[in-house]
């Protein structure tokens, strides 16, 4: 089997956490809210994104309840939702992932989070080392996964003891809803390659991510499995490069240097090395922040997590997707700010370009229809003409 896959996933984001056009500043600052939540995902769904991932952790709403909130407002958009192992049973978890399921009619995707703030985890009663976590994760996995196969569970584990536990109401999806997973030390990529469907990595230079891929498969293969793999990253698409390069620019013109010292003071707690992987990217500094073609660590400046934009014209970004597409990345979660308009950006200059699994419904331009305005002096249609990039 080919490792390059012919087709691709793409993902949006929903900013439960908040949403500006400026980095590390109030200014610009929206309000996010259910109904600003429901227009990023019904533009999302409209435009033909395969889903939108929603964050969790204490500096967002919740993505279950967001996720059961929006399912019903959407008709094909999948809902990527977070378990975390330790913050709740497994089959608890199973219950909730079933009716998700369920509710939804099948577009529900279950991002397993170990999570990698010991102040955070501490706030939720969560005291466990690295390694323990990790433990407790792949425990959690294994009965969650028996359980939405139907199966009835007795077991007892280092961290769990389960008697007869079963589950009445059975997911649309079988097994189960694809399972999604990012974890970059050695012991994460070993929880992924024994249970998990989809590895994610966040968006490092293409020779980073390539080694990452190879790693997971190998241990994958000696498990006698295979795991599928994704990437998550911001973009920045303009019809030109200069304006897309204009627009970083704008994005982070408020981040000083007390802004990034504070939030790297933040990322330094953390016990995440796919955090530490992404901080050592811009070292701090907003001098040399292109890392690799069209690839910008500016985000990473001031927000945790996924720290990497793809920055330029719709051909460039095609052709750094396709990169990533021929390393063997077959699912991109994409992001950008604010995340409305920059759905519609990417949407429009990028995902029909795509080589996708999920067709994205085009049609021939509709809106120059009048009167006022919108048609060349009230009588008849402009020429369609192809954007130059």
């Amino acid at each position: 089997m080919s490792t390059v896959p012919e087709k691709i996933d793409v993902l949006w984001f929903l900013p439960t956490h908040g949403d500006s056009r400026y980095l590390g500043t109030s200014i610009g600052g929206r309000n996010v809210d259910l109904n600003y939540l429901k227009q990023v995902a019904q533009a999302a769904d409209t435009l033909g994104y395969f889903g939108v991932l929603i964050p969790t952790g204490r500096s967002c709403e919740d993505s279950w309840i967001v996720a059961s909130a929006l399912a019903p407002l959407t008709e094909k958009l999948r809902y990527l939702v977070a378990v975390r192992p330790g913050l709740l049973s497994p089959t608890l978890a199973a219950r909730m992932t079933a009716t998700l399921d369920r509710i939804s009619n099948g577009r529900l995707l279950i991002n397993v989070v170990t999570g990698g703030d010991p102040i955070e985890n501490k706030g939720d009663g969560i005291h466990y080392s690295h390694e323990e976590r990790y433990e407790v994760t792949e425990e959690f996995i294994n009965i969650y996964k028996a359980v939405l196969r139907g199966e009835d569970v007795t077991t007892k584990t280092k961290h769990f003891d389960i008697e007869d536990a079963k589950l009445l109401f059975n997911p649309v999806q079988e097994p189960h809803p694809p399972l999604y997973f990012g974890g970059s030390s050695g012991v994460g990529q070993q929880v992924a390659a024994r249970t998990i469907d989809k590895y994610l990595s966040w968006g490092e230079p293409p020779e980073d991510v390539a080694k990452k891929v190879a790693e997971v498969r190998a241990l994958a293969e000696a498990e006698g499995r295979e795991v599928t793999f994704g990437i998550r990253l911001h973009v920045i698409v303009r019809e030109t490069a200069r304006q897309a390069w204009t627009a970083a620019d704008e994005l982070i013109k408020y981040v000083d240097d007390d802004t990034i010292a504070a939030a790297q003071k933040v990322f330094e707690r953390m016990d995440s090395v796919g955090q530490s992987r992404m901080s050592k990217l811009h070292g701090g500094r907003k001098d040399k922040l292109e890392i690799s073609p069209n690839l910008l660590a500016g985000v990473g400046l001031v927000r945790g997590g996924a720290g990497t934009a793809l920055v330029g014209d719709p051909d460039q970004v095609k052709a750094r997707i396709d990169e990533y597409r021929q390393i063997g990345i077959d699912t991109f979660i994409f992001s950008g700010y604010p995340h409305l308009e920059e759905a519609y950006r990417f949407g429009e200059l990028v995902l029909p370009n795509l080589p996708l699994n999920h067709p994205v419904k085009t049609h021939r331009a509709s809106a120059n229809t009048g009167p006022f305005g919108e048609t060349i002096a009230g009588d008849h249609r402009p020429p369609l003409k192809v954007s130059q990039s």
